[in-house]
């Protein structure tokens, strides 16, 4: 039997609501905004990287939607709350932004994390690393994307116990983060049979780190934990230099350094620095592909930080699509739903509080006479399973 005109034009309706192309998306575009650190002491492994990052991951989508443009926008939260917090709300209530990324500085992410819960929006954090993101302060809307502090605490603090390095002292940034990075290298130092002597934390941004390492010198701990980032660890690390310590018999443990860190300071500085990353460019022609694309356009390899963001920001977009809607809600849950597959992450899910399980590596920096090529510069020593980071 032949369907009435009305319920044809009923079917069509209803197939045009369900088509993708003709899907709810606010505004008419997708709206991407990169909060992060544009001249800072972690601009070299966020900052225009994060906003090249975000860039590659739209182009690699595609650079519409639902039928619809996406944009990415920007803004250097200068490591101030008040400045973060205050770009959020304004890019949410005024500006149509639908997702945040980037974030990097803690004090700053968990702020925006509870304007995000608020405004029922989406924040992917790559640069952040506090665990509280997840743990007390988490949030439906809230994505743990590249690592915490008890990721790259576990990995790295384990290994140099376990190498001998059993008595430590930990020098660290006097803010959320380092507060947090402390707290859980110290516990994991302690887990494996170690014991940390003593610690001290040093402004953000510190200009002159003597009288710090002159503690950490003092202390006579085996290892000196070094628990910053950015500028601060490449400082912290000339000062160690500049006063022998590796030559006195200490050992140095970055708690989280980069491969940036490593092209400033040299492999003659850095060389036997163990680490844990969530990426490193030259793992498969995947990763290679995509990160020289990168260097093309920033001048230098990506940061894992700047991995997870071109990595987030083309999940959101493949929750989007999958959604039918840039709905935050809708997309949280197409979110959490599918794997996540791109360039540096194979098949890695996303925990119910947001927090990304993937493996990650224990990398050792390699001496002089091992790298035989531009940023041929980590040992993979051994993968992390998600299970044992998180």
């Amino acid at each position: 039997m032949k369907a009435s005109g009305t319920i044809v034009a009923a079917l069509l309706a209803a197939s045009a609501l369900a088509s993708p192309g003709l899907a709810q998306v606010s505004d008419d575009v997708v709206k991407i905004g990169v909060l992060t650190d544009m001249a800072g002491v972690t601009s070299d492994v966020t900052g225009k990287g994060s906003l090249v990052a975000a860039q590659m991951a739209v182009e690699e989508f595609g650079g519409s939607a639902l039928g619809k443009p996406i944009q990415v926008i920007s803004a250097d939260h200068q490591h101030k709350v008040e400045v973060g917090a205050t770009t959020a709300r304004r890019w949410l209530d005024t500006e149509g932004v639908d997702v945040i990324a980037d974030i990097p500085n803690s004090a700053v992410a968990l702020s925006v994390q509870g304007i995000v819960k608020d405004k029922k929006r989406i924040a992917l954090f790559s640069g952040a690393g506090t665990t509280a993101l997840t743990n007390e302060q988490c949030s439906p809307y809230g994505f743990h994307w590249t690592y915490d502090t008890y990721g790259v605490s576990r990995g790295t603090a384990s290994a140099v116990v376990k190498a001998g390095g059993d008595s430590w002292f930990i020098l660290a940034s006097d803010y959320t983060f380092g507060h947090q990075l402390q707290k859980d290298a110290t516990e994991v130092v302690q887990a494996n049979g170690g014991k940390v002597v003593g610690a001290v934390r040093h402004p953000l941004n510190a200009s002159d780190f003597s009288s710090f390492i002159l503690q950490a010198q003092s202390s006579g701990a085996k290892v000196i934990g070094i628990a910053n980032a950015g500028g601060d660890t490449v400082n912290a690390m000339k000062a160690a230099r500049e006063f022998g310590l590796v030559q006195g018999g200490q050992n140095l443990a970055a708690l989280l350094m980069f491969i940036n860190d490593v092209h400033s300071l040299g492999l003659d500085t850095t060389q036997g620095t163990y680490l844990t990353t969530a990426s490193y460019w030259d793992t498969d022609d995947a990763t290679r592909a995509c990160s020289r694309k990168f260097k093309e356009r920033v001048g230098a390899m990506p940061s894992m930080l700047q991995t997870g963001i071109y990595g987030s920001v083309l999940h959101y977009l493949k929750a989007v699509k999958a959604a039918g809607t840039d709905d935050a809600d809708k997309v949280a849950a197409a979110m959490r739903s599918r794997p996540i597959e791109d360039a540096f992450t194979k098949k890695e899910l996303i925990r119910e509080d947001g927090r990304v399980m993937r493996d990650m590596y224990l990398a050792k920096v390699k001496a002089p006479a091992q790298s035989k090529y531009d940023w041929d510069y980590f040992e993979i020593v051994r993968t992390i399973p998600a299970e044992d980071s998180a």
